[in-house]
């Protein structure tokens, strides 16, 4: 099996059946985006403790593949890091979109979609759930971009 279709299933597993889809009840981070070219749309939401470690996140929306694919991992990649760790993993991520060298420890699955990069009208669409991870980011935290 080649790398690419590999990734092309992973994308698609994640996209067939997103993990963490959903909404959380209670005191939680909740930021609406959506993606006024393609109408893509997201409500992420995070359960972040007094330590500022995502506890829980789910995100709900709708969109192609490639945005709900990547809501689905970057919900698995953040869940349990502290705040700062997930605004690392975008970070990486956004690198690997860019076609730069990235950590690939800190990614994952994520490395799936770094063929987004050979069409830069659908790396908005990857970039959505991260673009609402990094504004609770700056909400949150304020310093926590820099």
């Amino acid at each position: 099996m080649q790398l690419d279709d590999l990734y092309r299933q992973v994308i698609m597993d994640h996209y067939q059946h997103p993990r963490n889809q959903g909404l959380l009840e209670g005191d939680v981070v909740s930021i609406d985006l959506r993606n006024p070219t393609c109408g893509d749309e997201i409500t992420l939401q995070l359960l972040i403790d007094d330590r500022d470690i995502v506890r829980d996140v789910r995100f709900k929306g709708s969109g192609c593949s490639i945005s709900i694919a990547s809501a689905s991992m970057m919900s698995e990649a953040i869940k349990g890091k502290s705040l700062k760790e997930a605004i690392s993993v975008s970070k990486e991520f956004r690198k690997l979109l860019k076609g730069e060298e990235v950590n690939a420890d800190q990614l994952g699955d994520l490395e799936a979609l770094q063929g987004v990069n050979k069409f830069p009208a659908r790396i908005k669409c990857a970039l959505l759930a991260w673009n609402a991870l990094d504004k609770t980011g700056r909400e949150k935290g304020g310093n926590l971009n820099g």
